[in-house]
Formats: C-alpha cells, sequence, structure tokens
C-alpha cells in the first residue's frame, strides 16, 4: 500500500510541476543597457572572443558550469530498456540532484536511437556547450564502448555513472564494512553478481583498491577466461583466482562479501549462510533487491546494504556523481581517472568516523558529501 502511495505521489507531482528543473538567467534582464550587453550589441564581442580562443568558452559561456545528462533509455533503473521518453523523467532527477547537492548545472538530454555509432556522433556533436558529459542507463555491452569512444575523442570529463559512480560508493560502503566485521580489506574473498555496467565497474575498481579475490557471476554462472564477449575477457583478467566453477552457491562457499547488481530475490538465508563468518551483504538490485535485509540477517550477515532508501546503508550513486563533477568543472579536470575514483571512495567513507553494521556510508543530505568527493577530482 506504502508503495502504491508513493507511486501516485511521485505521479501527481511531476504532471503539477511539467518538468523537475528550470532553465533561468543568471542577471535579470530588466532594462535595455542589461539587453546590449546579454544580448545584442554587446554579444557579439565576447562572440568574436570566444570563436577566436575556443578554450575561453569555459571562462565565458556555460560551458565551465554545465553537465550533459545523456541517456538512449535502454538499462533504466529497474525497470529496463523503456526509451527515451522513459528516460526523461529520470534524466531531469538526476539534473535536480546536481543543483541540490553540488550546485553543478545539469540537463538531460535523451537520444531517440539505440546506435552506438549514432550515439557517439551526437555527443560529440553537442559537446560544445558542456563542461561535462554523464552517461546514464546505457545498457551493457554497448555502454563501454559508448563511453570509450567519446572519452577519446573529448577534452572533458565523461563518466558512464552506471559504472564509476556505483562503483567509487560501493567501494566506500565496503571499505567501511570491512572496519565493523574487523576483516582485512585487502584480504576479502568477494562475489559479484552481476557482470554488466555496475558490476563490471565494481570487479575493476576494487582490483584497483587491492582485493585480490572476487568472483563475477552473469546469468549463466562463474565468469572465466573461456568467455568470449569482450568485457567479460576483461572481467576474468581481474577475478575468478581460485579457477571456481559453477553457479551463485559455489562462488559464496566462505566468501565474505556479496555485491548484488543483479536482479530480484536470487538468493535467501541458506545462501548466506554457505559464506564466511560476518558477512557482508550489499543486494543492490531495485527496487527489489536479490535478498532482502532481514532474510540476509536472518542467514547470518552482519552488515547489510542496499540501494533503496528505506532500510539503512543506502548505498547509492546520489553520495558520488554531483561531487565528481563539481570537482572535475573546479579543477578543468580532463579525464575522471582511476586513482580519483579511489580517491574518491576513500573521502566518502571517511566521512564515516566510527563505521556501524547500521551506517557504513554517510546519508545523501548529510553535510559535507559532494565537497569531499570533489576535493578528491583533481
Amino acid at each position: 500500500m506504502a508503495k502504491i502511495d508513493n507511486n501516485k505521489k511521485a505521479i501527481a507531482l511531476h504532471k503539477k510541476l511539467q518538468g523537475k528543473i528550470r532553465i533561468m538567467p543568471a542577471v535579470p534582464v530588466k532594462d535595455r543597457p542589461t539587453l546590449s550587453l546579454v544580448y545584442t550589441p554587446g554579444v557579439a564581442a565576447v562572440s568574436s572572443l570566444v570563436a577566436k580562443n575556443p578554450k575561453l568558452a569555459r571562462d565565458y559561456t556555460i560551458k565551465g558550469r554545465m553537465v550533459a545528462i545523456i541517456s538512449d533509455g535502454s538499462a533504466v533503473l529497474g525497470l529496463g530498456n523503456i526509451g527515451p521518453y522513459g528516460a526523461l523523467p529520470v534524466m531531469e532527477g538526476k539534473a535536480a540532484l546536481f543543483k541540490t547537492f553540488a550546485d553543478v548545472d545539469a540537463f538531460p538530454i535523451v537520444l531517440d536511437t539505440h546506435s552506438v555509432d549514432e550515439v557517439v556522433e551526437t555527443v560529440l556533436r553537442i559537446a560544445p556547450a558542456f563542461g561535462g558529459i554523464n552517461l546514464e542507463d546505457f545498457k551493457a555491452p554497448e555502454c563501454f564502448e559508448i563511453e570509450e569512444r567519446i572519452k577519446a575523442k573529448l577534452d572533458i570529463p565523461v563518466m558512464h555513472d552506471d559504472q564509476h559512480g556505483t562503483a567509487i560508493a560501493v567501494l566506500a560502503a565496503l571499505m567501511n564494512a570491512a572496519k565493523v566485521v574487523k576483516k582485512d580489506f585487502a584480504k576479502l574473498k568477494v562475489v559479484i553478481s552481476g557482470a554488466g555496467a555496475a558490476g563490471t565497474a565494481i570487479a575493476k575498481l576494487f582490483a584497483k583498491a587491492g582485493i585480490k579475490d572476487i568472483i563475477v557471476l552473469d546469468s549463466k554462472g562463474i565468469i572465466d577466461d573461456t568467455r568470449k564477449e569482450p568485457h567479460k575477457k576483461e572481467l576474468a583478467k581481474v577475478s575468478n583466482p581460485r579457477k571456481v566453477e559453477g553457479g551463485l552457491r559455489e562462488a559464496l562457499m566462505g566468501a565474505d562479501a556479496l555485491i548484488g547488481v543483479s536482479g530480484p530475490n536470487l538468493m535467501g538465508a541458506k545462501e548466506v549462510a554457505l559464506m564466511a563468518p560476518k558477512a557482508i551483504v550489499f543486494a543492490m538490485a531495485n527496487p527489489t533487491p536479490e535478498i532482502m535485509p532481514e532474510e540476509a540477517l536472518k542467514g547470518g550477515a552482519a552488515v547489510v546494504g542496499t540501494g533503496r532508501s528505506d532500510y539503512p546503508n543506502q548505498i547509492n550513486n546520489s553520495l558520488v556523481f554531483p561531487g565528481v563533477f563539481r570537482g572535475a568543472l573546479d579543477n578543468r579536470v580532463t579525464k575522471i581517472t582511476d586513482e580519483m575514483k579511489l580517491k574518491a571512495a576513500r573521502s566518502l567513507a571517511a566521512l564515516v568516523k566510527k563505521p556501524t553494521a547500521q551506517k557504513i556510508v554517510p546519508g545523501a543530505f548529510e553535510k559535507g558529501v559532494s565537497q569531499a568527493v570533489a576535493k578528491a577530482i583533481k
């Protein structure tokens, strides 16, 4: 009933607002002298200046403060491929969070195509107006090629948030969870259920952070070096060092942590009981996680996190992306590097001074979250 009521409220609010963001002039245009400066004839002088030296666009136009939030709607939240119109409310929401949490101006752009070539070409053509590109809700494996091709061509930061924002948030949460259960972070045996955008980025960032025993699964089972897909071949290079075979149950035997970025109701208390004592379970599928927190605790989990706001330890990329782009814009960063991601995760984790089983990450509305992440991006 609560979910139905919330859905009704959300629909009513969106109809009333007709969009969650507004464009406001930075200076009120109330008289002729101001009009002559912001538009003709004065603007011609600025146009000439920027045309001669495009790098000055960051100082004289919105380029220095504006991020494009771009999606093709092929992997929206837990809704799947619902297209550009279905993606638009989510991208508007992200724009609202950018402004709320980090005072970053961002604009939603949804594309009516699923062609990798067309997406890349479109983004490259509109890039002059923006200081950063936030890719969102593109499905795997296309998302990997799209991000890499755009990054290679632009001198502004490009980040697929489903990958890297999620990975940073999960890494911060795992750092603090390891402290709670008093286990050596680098020696954790970690299972990642899901080899899409989030699972792939999480595995790679965990490896960069020093975790050596990582097992990644998809719907076919544990990923190994026999897989043919390019991104799964890459995953095999940083995972499954013990050559474990099978599915989720086999992977969970003796594991210290499970990171779920896959689908609903994939396991129960019996599967958690297969894990090592003081197990860590991050079941992050939305809206229904791989295992409900109550069930995970019943199976013996010591620390449980989800992507939901109605349970403790909400591990969500909203903790990350506003600060990442705030730092990138402020410091004129051209690439978001792995080292920046690691620093961002450490900074985010450090905001929780004394982690407990009920609190391993800060809340989105806590002071200093975006600022701490922003300081890492330089």
